[in-house]
């Protein structure tokens, strides 16, 4: 008997072993996707992230819309892709404490919130939770020669719809569906005699998060493949000693020898409803970056007429 449960507790240790092997290489292969991502290079988007709403009735250890915000946060974070902003509860916590301060209440100095700094969002992001299934495990398992040997499956799986919205009209840019699963087994071991017996189970849990991990992960890649059809701007914010210096930085991923175009934009609306149709771009010059800090870039001037550029003018890439 002693002898088997020895040979238990080495078959669990070794399975254990290989579970957390495999979560190592799973956590290697996420990185590797978020830093394929960053090779990529390219400007960023500003994001703000709205709340989730759970329209499954999915209850758990955690609140659902609660741990999707806060994985679409870090996943975008680390994309490379997008300056995330804090989340609209962060954002409304912030302009309460710039109300509070802005009122006298608490003591004046450098590091006292002040209005007028935040920075403004491209995009909002916004979705819900439409389905969580959660299977019921299967188990089963053999005996022999005294040898319990056994397992059980399960799969989780979350389906969610994400909207992209722009931030200047309230349009849907880009709607999409995912759906994201997780498939967790666990192994049980054990053995019986004369003298008794003893079982150990080697059980995976997190499921469920695992799930919305996955879902959040495609939600991202898709968001990346619709940047290209959302202008990135920037607006010229000084022009001094034959430089033009532009209010977008390393920051947004700007860099050395890039290209802008810079003019002036003009909203083309329905004459009924007030309605944004498109945004007609004049250019009157090119520039080019010669030196970049975190929230601006300066540029010097590579084509066009250096006269019609003018403070306020809009700066994006060449079309």
């Amino acid at each position: 008997m002693r002898r088997s449960i020895c040979y238990i507790i080495s078959a669990f240790l070794l399975i254990t072993l290989l579970s957390l092997g495999s979560f190592t290489l799973s956590a290697e292969a996420a990185e590797s996707t978020v830093a394929a991502g960053d090779a990529t290079g390219g400007l960023r988007y500003t994001v703000s992230i709205a709340k989730f709403e759970n329209r499954a009735g999915w209850t758990g250890r955690f609140n659902i819309g609660d741990a999707w915000g806060a994985v679409l946060t870090d996943l975008l974070n680390r994309s490379g892709k997008f300056i995330v902003l804090g989340e609209t509860d962060m954002r409304q916590a912030a302009m309460n404490e710039q109300d509070l301060a802005a009122s006298g209440r608490t003591t004046q100095g450098a590091i006292t919130p002040g209005q007028g700094n935040m920075t403004p969002a491209q995009i909002l992001i916004k979705g819900v939770i439409t389905h969580v299934q959660d299977t019921s495990s299967n188990s089963g398992g053999i005996a022999i020669h005294g040898i319990v040997l056994g397992g059980s499956k399960s799969t989780s799986e979350v389906n969610v719809t994400m909207y992209m919205v722009h931030s200047s009209t309230g349009q849907v840019l880009a709607s999409t569906s995912v759906v994201g699963t997780s498939k967790s087994s666990s192994t049980l071991i054990g053995a019986y005699g004369r003298s008794g017996g003893g079982v150990l189970n080697n059980k995976k849990h997190g499921n469920m998060g695992k799930a919305i991990t996955n879902a959040v992960d495609q939600g991202v890649q898709w968001m990346i493949t619709q940047l290209p059809n959302v202008t990135w701007r920037g607006n010229v914010v000084l022009i001094k000693d034959n430089n033009i210096y532009i209010n977008r930085g390393t920051r947004e991923g700007v860099k050395p020898d890039m290209e802008f175009i810079v003019g002036t934009a003009s909203a083309l609306r329905d004459p009924n409803t007030g309605e944004v149709l498109d945004v007609s771009f004049s250019e009157v010059a090119r520039l080019r970056v010669v030196t970049v800090k975190e929230k601006i870039a300066i540029c010097e001037l590579a084509g066009g007429d250096a006269e019609a550029i003018e403070t306020g003018m809009f700066v994006q890439l060449p079309q």
